[in-house]
């Protein structure tokens, strides 16, 4: 007996002109699913806030209420965190282009875009210091100033040349759509 309701990629009739419920272009959205890199790292970091709680429940039933506290603080950073880890990234709408970071997040409106390329250089992989060759994907501003959104070496794409072109190609086509030439 098919169940197709419980598969997110069944093939939609052509004959479907109703827009999908998550197409709506105002929401900011990933153009692209998390890598297997940035999933295990959030996947380690819960499962080790599991290990913190589990420590900070036996701290409670010994009593020792103050470091109990401490533990679960420090179990809450573990998990929010691993949450913030799966937010890095690039996001899209139609109001601009919007870069997450863990500590910091960049947003461009896509009138401040003078154009958004792929380039070889350069780049860090996995977001360390190291760095070694191989493609990004770079937003040029008006004035000038360059903005990596993404890079084949980052969490996402390491290992997947074929997803970093997919999530290139649709970053420039929302560019195309949205950006600066579209609206003149």
């Amino acid at each position: 007996m098919p169940l197709p309701f419980l598969t997110a990629d069944r093939a939609f009739d052509a004959t479907d002109d109703v827009a999908l419920p998550f197409d709506d272009h105002d929401q900011w959205r990933r153009p692209y699913r998390p890598g297997p890199w940035r999933v295990g790292a959030a996947a380690l970091a819960l499962l080790l806030a599991s290990f913190v709680l589990l420590a900070a429940v036996i701290i409670v039933a010994a009593g020792e209420t103050p470091g109990a506290g401490l533990t679960f603080g420090l179990a809450a950073l573990f998990i929010l965190g691993a949450l913030r880890m799966l937010r890095v990234g690039t996001w899209v709408s139609r109001h601009g282009v919007r870069r997450v970071r863990f500590f910091s997040n960049t947003t461009v409106a896509w009138q401040q875009t003078a154009e958004v390329r792929t380039a070889q250089q350069p780049v860090r992989w996995l977001g360390l210091p190291r760095t070694v060759q191989g493609q990004a994907l770079i937003l040029v501003r008006h004035g000038g100033e360059q903005i990596t959104l993404l890079t084949d070496h980052n969490a996402d794409f390491l290992s997947r040349v074929e997803a970093f072109d997919r999530a290139a190609d649709t970053v420039e086509a929302w560019n195309a759509e949205y950006g600066v030439a579209a609206t003149r």
